[in-house]
């Protein structure tokens, strides 16, 4: 196969901090190519360095035999490299086609928007999105902007196309849609490099692996030929095995949710009465296709929108439907996002400031007017440490340096660190590799133990069948179908489809 991009000796440090250590890459004309790692090895900062984001502070980047110097991701679109990004480069406020637009170029905006909507029409019929051009992306679902995202850079025509973490807010059946996309775009000429950390994803589709380790290159083989404990060993040093669990019983109702109601802006129904009650000392599991209401009910009780009717009740006391974020917090409910930088964490803020907000009406590190930074900065450090958070060279960094998978830790970190009554997880494993996901899940299981009432919200089927004490299946809007634990997949997967 034809050598179409090659990355040689990449270095690049970040506020001092080195992300990239000598690292090395190559990919072929027709092949997928995956990376593995754990977050913060480098992966996303390499190919962040391919599709011209990032200046190397040393080495080359080759393409075609030819040794370029990139000037930014347009000059990276003119050599013919489009990335999928695991954080989302759209404009809430402008339509699918306008933001498409943006990144394609055309001489004229009237013919080019009718040109984008076709073209945007032919990619999503091609990989079977509903996609309806004119809808405006803040009106979308996490696992819909993603499928802006791809379709973004299919309409540009890439001969190199990046995809970090495409699948990681899809279900299983998108999920292997996409992928079988991507193998016949490999299979037509494209070289494909696929950043996952789904095993499953490279034994199946990838026709090599380079696996990363502290911003340098531990192995590249071929994923047939390596088991998935070897690839979970070259990635985390060790074989991480699911978190141990008991059978606990659960305790009376904690959160009870009465049909609750919402529309989006366009009008469409997203939450049509759905109801469902969680014990204190259980995990209930969320199930269903993507756009189905899930990310509208997690916005309806962490606070980001207000239902239209309903109520939610805790431990009996109270309807927080239309109760303020304070109120909330101070009924002791946390919030794990799906989409941590839009409504978790602060991007330009440092990371003590992230993690001390949660405490700072409480008086915890004094009043308001006169804020102990110190005491925040000690408490945040024991924080990264206590929750692994790497990368971190200082808590007075800003929180957007951190990998995915850190951010994701910071947050967890802010919301179990007042012992939660309730907590709304959504995709809490979103885009992480084997030993933070592991972490993550722990920590859930110990919040459980502790007898707070866990919402799992998750288009990761195993993670729900995994985690959960009950599963209940959304759908159009409604919970349809409930399962007790040790559930059927395949009576799951069925009650996702009869109702749709």
């Amino acid at each position: 196969m034809t050598l179409a991009l090659q990355l040689t000796g990449i270095r690049k440090s970040f506020d001092g901090a080195l992300a990239l250590d000598g690292a090395s890459f190559e990919s072929r004309a027709g092949e997928v190519h995956a990376l593995l790692g754990e977050n913060g090895a480098g992966k996303s900062s390499l190919m962040n360095v391919a599709a011209g984001l990032y200046a190397p502070d040393a080495g080359s980047i080759i393409i075609d035999g030819v040794a370029v110097s990139l000037k930014g991701p347009a000059d990276a679109r003119l050599h013919g490299i489009g990335m999928v990004h695991q954080h989302f480069k759209l404009v809430k406020p402008f339509t699918i086609a306008e933001n498409i637009l943006l990144a394609n170029r055309r001489p004229h905006f009237s013919s080019g928007i009718l040109d984008i909507r076709a073209a945007i029409r032919k990619q999503a019929d091609e990989l079977k999105f509903d996609m309806d051009p004119d809808r405006r992306v803040g009106t979308l679902t996490v696992a819909e902007r993603q499928q802006v995202e791809i379709v973004k850079v299919l309409v540009g025509g890439v001969r190199i196309l990046i995809l970090d973490e495409p699948t990681a807010v899809l279900t299983d059946v998108e999920s292997e849609g996409l992928l079988k996309i991507v193998r016949r775009l490999a299979q037509s000429g494209t070289a494909v490099v696929l950043v996952t950390h789904k095993l499953q994803e490279v034994k199946r589709y990838a026709d090599a692996v380079t696996i990363m380790r502290g911003g340098r290159n531990v192995a590249t083989l071929d994923p047939r030929q390596a088991s998935a404990e070897r690839l979970t060993e070259l990635t985390v040093g060790q074989t991480v095995a699911l978190p141990a669990r008991s059978q606990h019983p659960g305790g009376p109702t904690r959160l009870n949710v009465g049909a609750l109601c919402y529309a989006r802006g366009d009008g469409r129904v997203m939450l049509n009465n759905a109801s469902f009650h969680v014990r204190g000392g259980e995990i209930y599991g969320l199930a269903g296709v993507s756009g189905n209401g899930q990310a509208e009910l997690a916005e309806a009780l962490i606070g980001a929108n207000e239902p239209t009717s309903g109520e939610i009740w805790l431990d009996g006391v109270g309807d927080f439907s239309h109760a303020s974020n304070t109120t909330r917090r101070e009924a002791a409910i946390a919030a794990i996002p799906a989409d941590r930088y839009a409504y978790a964490l602060a991007g330009s803020l440092s990371i003590s400031d992230n993690f001390a907000i949660a405490h700072i009406r409480s008086g915890r590190y004094g009043s308001v007017a006169m804020v102990n930074r110190s005491a925040m900065r000690k408490e945040a450090m024991a924080a990264v440490k206590d929750y692994d958070v790497q990368g971190v060279r200082s808590v007075s960094q800003k929180a957007s340096l951190l990998s995915g998978g850190n951010a994701q830790k910071l947050v967890i970190a802010r919301e179990f660190s007042r012992e939660p009554k309730v907590v709304v997880a959504h995709s809490p494993s979103r885009g992480l590799d084997a030993r933070a996901c592991a972490a993550v899940h722990q920590r859930l299981i110990a919040a459980r133990e502790r007898g707070a009432a866990i919402v799992l919200i998750s288009e990761d089927l195993d993670e729900i069948l995994s985690l959960s004490d009950r599963i209940g299946v959304m759908t159009k809007g409604v919970v349809v179908a409930e399962f007790e634990r040790p559930a059927d997949r395949q009576a799951i997967g069925r009650a996702m489809v009869d109702h749709a």
